[in-house]
């Protein structure tokens, strides 16, 4: 079997084409054929195990493991194979998504990847395998990230990094659970960013937190942290208020404001919220944004592209 991995940590150049024995899909698990695997920060993060060792969980669990190690943690294709006794609504041949926890060779980036019946649902009605590729973990994220924070509607969400994958989801996701949502933008991503439902939109920036206090002057109720600000943002958020983060961080202890660090692994199973993103992609709630679709062969294109910035949507690397 064909797949993208590192055999040793570095730069995107450390990417290659490896082979693989063919996985099969054992009781209570599927398997899909990929035809296409999301490209995500956190795969840059766990490829540079230099930098990965510290951020990524997924670094950390390959070193137990001998190379290769394949990244990639959203995957969609076709359903190809069924473990004996799953309990799964999928039939083979069915047009699928799935969440991918990588764990050694056992990565998205792969011409087959097994997972849990949890972690796959059909791909939304209407999409193509790229474009149902770029929901799974970061909708997933997203969600668990306003879940934490428990918001009642008409209270107030601040999303950082908006503009982004993860950001762009969370926005509007909130807006469905009948927030109201400020966030952040370049001048060049306003009108996107308000496309997706922002009810205000300050300048993006180091000083954000000035920016979101001075819209809402007596704090907001929450903050979702998308752009890894951190500290920096307390100063937008009421007494008693809640932040959502990726990558584990918790910051400092101040008025009253509690940190949330959120983990998308906790909820690499929930057939039921998978799926519900799969409804809401069908009926319009979600916007699926491809930035680009890259041959896998060409994965290190596709990492220099993210890590350089600027990128709207998800590349996609096909298969």
């Amino acid at each position: 079997m064909r797949a993208i991995g590192v055999n040793t940590y570095g730069g995107p150049d450390a990417l290659e084409v490896v082979e693989l024995p063919e996985p099969h899909a054992g009781p209570g698990e599927a398997r899909l054929r990929v035809r296409a695997a999301a490209v995500n920060p956190t795969d840059t993060l766990a490829r540079d195990g230099s930098r990965a060792s510290n951020a990524s969980s997924t670094a950390r669990r390959w070193g137990k493991d001998p190379p290769p190690y394949v990244p990639g943690m959203d995957a969609a294709g076709e359903v190809d194979e069924i473990g004996e006794g799953t309990d799964t609504e999928l039939h083979v041949g069915d047009a699928a998504m799935a969440i991918v926890v990588p764990d050694g060779s056992h990565g998205a980036y792969a011409e087959h990847v097994v997972v849990p019946a949890g972690s796959v649902v059909r791909a939304p009605a209407g999409t193509s395998a790229v474009e149902a590729s770029t929901l799974p973990m970061n909708g997933l994220t997203a969600r668990l990230a306003l879940d934490t924070l428990a918001l009642a509607p008409g209270q107030t969400v601040a999303v950082t990094g908006a503009a982004g994958a993860l950001g762009g989801y969370v926005v509007q996701l909130a807006k469905a659970d009948r927030l109201t949502v400020v966030a952040d933008a370049s001048e060049a991503d306003e009108a996107l960013v308000r496309s997706l439902g922002a009810d205000v939109v300050v300048r993006r920036g180091d000083d954000v937190a000035a920016r979101i206090r001075e819209s809402q002057p007596g704090g907001v109720d929450a903050v979702v942290d998308g752009s890894l600000q951190g500290d920096a943002l307390l100063d937008a958020v009421r007494d008693g208020g809640r932040i959502a983060t990726v990558r584990g961080h918790r910051g400092a202890d101040e008025r009253g404001i509690t940190w949330h660090p959120v983990l998308v692994r906790d909820v690499a199973t929930d057939h039921a919220a998978l799926d519900a993103l799969r409804r809401q992609a069908e009926e319009g709630v979600l916007t699926l944004r491809v930035a680009d679709t890259i041959p896998a062969e060409k994965a290190p294109e596709a990492h220099r592209r993210l890590e350089a910035g600027g990128v709207r949507g998800r590349l996609v690397l096909t298969f």
